[in-house]
């Protein structure tokens, strides 16, 4: 289902039940001592929906800065595979194209088969980390046959930049595992939604319709809200969706090279 479809529905559906829920207690409620709680209600009103504003916009935030870095995370790692291939262009030529032909092997474990586990949700499973391991020895095992410095310099520097992709990769995979928002965050999220939806109930002196509007257009908006949170929670799916565009031009780019 289309992305702002879901979004409208979620929004409807909570106006609706919102908005059914003020016209029963305006219809069937006692109007008695209502006029009487506005200030006290109000007060409590103010406080509770503060606090869920400042707990709704801390997740949020949050969630859009875990897709930014997300999303430099993966050009991080992919450049990164990229200057461990050109720092290994210094090792005997079987060396090299051995780091060459491992290097776009794991680019494509990536793109074909983790991304769409990392899409769902899933748990990333398949070679990629086996691969990085190879690509790892490759170069340690390569001999330099030379006494010039460089050699050994970008030897060096090729090992550092497979250790570099393990990390960022690592921190892809736990940031898939533990991206999630926590329970206990949800359960603050949706009651302070619900109470701060039904505390306007007890407020008195707005005609029938006007009240039913408030109310529904209250929910609706913390419903939108708690949409974006749900969709935002996967950088790598839902509204987000990070794509591996980084890994496909890295691997172009291996594949371009003579």
């Amino acid at each position: 289902m289309n992305i702002y479809l879901s979004g409208l529905l979620w929004m409807l559906g909570a106006a609706v039940v919102g908005g059914g829920t003020a016209y029963l207690v305006r219809r069937f409620g006692h109007d008695e001592g209502r006029l009487d709680n506005n200030d006290a209600a109000g007060q409590v009103f103010t406080i509770i929906s503060g606090l869920h504003a400042v707990l709704v916009a801390f997740v949020l935030i949050s969630l859009f800065d875990a897709v930014h870095a997300a999303r430099d995370g993966l050009r991080h790692e992919a450049d990164s595979v990229i200057a461990a291939v050109w720092a290994a262009d210094s090792l005997p030529s079987s060396a090299s194209e051995q780091v060459r032909a491992i290097s776009a092997s794991y680019l494509e474990t990536v793109i074909q088969r983790e991304w769409p586990q990392i899409r769902a949700g899933d748990e990333v499973t398949g070679p990629g980390w086996t691969q990085l391991q190879q690509l790892h020895r490759t170069i340690n095992k390569a001999p330099i046959q030379t006494d010039d410095e460089y050699y050994a310099t970008q030897k060096t520097e090729a090992v550092r930049q497979v250790l570099a992709t393990y990390q960022a990769r690592e921190e892809r995979i736990t940031r898939l595992v533990h991206g999630d928002v926590g329970t206990v965050v949800w359960f603050a999220l949706v009651l302070g939604g619900v109470i701060a939806t039904l505390l306007p109930n007890l407020f008195g002196g707005t005609k029938m319709m006007t009240h039913v509007v408030i109310v529904s257009t209250l929910a609706g908006t913390i419903a939108l809200l708690l949409f974006a949170i749900h969709q935002l929670q996967n950088p790598f799916g839902g509204a987000a969706r990070v794509e591996p565009e980084a890994f496909e031009s890295a691997l172009e780019r291996l594949r371009q090279a003579p």
